[in-house]
């Protein structure tokens, strides 16, 4: 397939034209010039950008929304996209990316197959667990020791 226009890879991924000549310009987006000194952007270029997206937003928000989990009784859901799938053997390794942070879930192969996982889809990470462990950054000082 040919290369996109800039026009036509922002329309493509749900973005602004001056948004996504801003991307090119900064480096943030892959593209070849024509003769004409235009930039055309690969559709796999377009692929590895729509994996990096942000989850869509609660208005554009699949149908998969909390609802549709109404009778799970675990409360902790993450919304993100799939950043990574890798299998092997029976199991599964998944990467969702939720916000800024991302979160790795082991899960058998047919699980992924069963829910069709990809890359780049919108995915809900749904937790139950009986222990929550907190850390400190590394330099950070509690309140009594600066007292």
């Amino acid at each position: 397939m040919a290369p996109l226009t800039i026009r036509a890879a922002a329309e493509r991924l749900g973005v602004g034209y001056s948004t996504f000549k801003r991307w090119v310009h900064a480096g943030h987006v892959r593209t070849t010039r024509t003769e004409g000194g235009h930039h055309r952007v690969a559709e796999a270029e377009i692929d590895r950008l729509a994996a990096r997206q942000e989850p869509a937003s609660p208005s554009r928000r699949p149908s998969y929304s909390d609802e549709s989990l109404a009778g799970l009784s675990a409360r902790n859901r993450l919304h993100g996209f799939i950043d990574e799938v890798r299998i092997d053997g029976l199991l599964a390794q998944v990467r969702l990316r939720v916000g800024d942070q991302s979160l790795t879930a082991v899960i058998t192969a047919d699980a992924v197959k069963s829910l069709n996982l990809r890359r780049g889809d919108d995915a809900i990470a749904v937790i139950k667990s009986t222990e929550v462990m907190i850390a400190r950054a590394a330099g950070d000082v509690s309140r009594r020791q600066r007292r």
